[in-house]
């Protein structure tokens, strides 16, 4: 098994679906890809974040795309050492990813599990059937999340460490159910509704 992945007997029938990018690692900017390992900076708090749900037994999930492969901005072997890293990283701070989701392709590919389009919860949902979309979370940085988390039938929550900030709240469409300044303070939320 890959480190940081973990497998859950015993767990709740709701999970976290964690978008990668501004939510778990530090946003690369507007347009950018996080490209090399070298680059990869988890956000204060990501990581306690992620290991307090897996304490309270709630699956969680990495949904991400990364169309920097289809682009031939990074390899697909970057992306593996990227999200190895980030995983062991993860892991030793006690906690642990169910599954890695990512979509490679390119907007225009128009592919099913290109965010904000629902395929890789789709496919979530096939492999932990038991997951009760309606009571788990879609936590993103960005309103493209924000519609993925609708399109999946998901909560949605919107975190301020990455490509959307609060002064454009007025724009926002749709709007997110719940909005907190990182994950932290997004976790702590939903273990409270426990």
């Amino acid at each position: 098994m890959q480190p940081g992945l973990r497998i859950t007997k015993n767990f709740s029938n709701e999970g976290s679906f964690l978008d990668r990018d501004g939510v778990i690692n530090r946003h690369p900017g507007e347009g950018k890809y996080l490209a090399s390992l070298k680059k990869l900076k988890l956000l204060a708090g990501a990581k306690k974040a992620i290991a307090d749900l897996n304490k309270a037994g709630y699956k969680v999930f990495i949904v991400s795309n990364q169309a920097g492969v289809a682009k031939g901005i990074y390899s697909a072997r970057t992306l593996r050492d990227i999200t190895s890293a980030m995983l062991k990283r993860i892991e030793s701070s006690g906690g642990g990813i169910d599954r890695v989701f990512y979509c490679l392709h390119r907007k225009e590919d128009a592919c099913p599990c290109r965010k904000p389009k629902a395929g890789l919860l789709k496919k979530a949902k096939r492999i932990f059937p038991s997951i009760k979309m309606r009571d788990s979370f879609f936590i993103g940085d960005s309103i493209r999340d924000i519609r993925t988390a609708r399109s999946g039938g998901c909560q949605s929550i919107l975190v301020l460490t990455g490509e959307e900030k609060i002064s454009n709240r007025l724009n926002w469409k749709p709007k997110p159910d719940f909005v907190f300044k990182d994950l932290k303070a997004a976790a702590e939320f939903i273990l409270s509704r426990k």
